[in-house]
């Protein structure tokens, strides 16, 4: 076998059944097996197809036929499929919120800041000028407003406990990289049980925001730069690395990685990636990387 075909679902909405993976199957070449690995939320097809394969657009092949069941699907090589190193984004992927735009509630400027960071995931702004633009609408907000926003307002998102530890007890490095700030990552890191993490850093002064981040500024370059960085560092080869995020600036480390996750992603993000998550929660991971089972 050379390929591997796994069908998740969320949790919360069970889908995969006998009839559902006999119907993936019947549009993988040459399919070899199947392995239920949780009833209901997820299974292997195991299949060899031909040299020119092509992984994102079989796996969507087989999401269309599965619609309207909330089934995602994500075809890859079994070799290298168990990773050594996962890096992934924070907001709107390890949390449920944008951090920036909670912040700017308490400026009553929600909305208006929720509309930028929009666009900027979306990939119509640059990220380094949108983010400075946001931050400075932030200044004289008291420092004490972060761990408010964090007590009040921030959510981890599902099955990211799980991801973390099972990632971890398998030996995998793992590491929150985000164009958001410290102040957040630091907290939601440790909360979550990354070895690390890398953020923006907003500027204080008097006990008060800036309006200012420090340069350079932690974006789509910087997260890929983090990526390739900690490969060479650890001795990973490129194929046995994730990346998950959901915005155009976590697009080139989602590109580049071996297992690039877009989840519950933008537009553009979602088309680029080599596994697509538009149903399943955090968890599903485990079961694409061959962790699950």
């Amino acid at each position: 076998m050379s390929h591997v075909a796994t069908l998740v679902s969320n949790p919360v909405r069970p889908a995969i059944d006998a009839a559902a993976i006999a119907k993936a199957r019947a549009l993988l070449p040459n399919a070899i097996s199947e392995t239920v690995l949780k009833p209901g939320i997820a299974a292997d097809i195991f299949f060899a197809p031909g040299p020119d394969a092509q992984e994102r657009e079989l796996s969507d092949l087989v999401r269309a036929a599965l619609t309207p069941a909330p089934i995602d699907v994500v075809v890859q090589e079994t070799k290298y499929r168990r990773k050594k190193l996962f890096v992934a984004d924070m907001d709107s992927t390890m949390i449920d919120q944008e951090c920036i735009d909670e912040l700017a509630d308490y400026a009553g400027l929600k909305a208006h800041v929720a509309a930028i960071t929009e666009r900027a995931m979306r990939g119509e702004l640059p990220f380094e000028p949108a983010l400075r633009e946001r931050v400075a609408l932030l200044k004289d907000l008291p420092l004490s407003v972060i761990e408010e926003t964090i007590r009040a307002k921030i959510t981890l998102a599902a099955g990211g406990r799980e991801l973390i530890a099972t990632l971890k007890a398998h030996g995998v490095y793992t590491c929150l990289v985000s164009g958001g700030f410290t102040l957040f990552t630091n907290v939601i890191a440790e909360k979550l049980g990354f070895d690390e993490n890398r953020a923006n850093e907003l500027l204080i002064e008097n006990g008060k925001l800036s309006g200012k981040v420090r340069e350079p500024i932690l974006g789509r370059a910087a997260k890929l730069a983090t990526l390739q960085e900690l490969a060479g560092r650890l001795g990973i080869r490129m194929e046995e690395t994730i990346a998950i995020g959901d915005g155009a600036n976590d697009l080139d480390m989602i590109t580049a990685s071996g297992l690039g996750v877009a989840i519950h992603a933008k537009p553009a993000v979602a088309a680029a990636a080599q596994a697509r998550l538009d149903h399943a929660d955090l968890s599903a991971i485990l079961y694409c990387a061959g962790f699950g089972a």
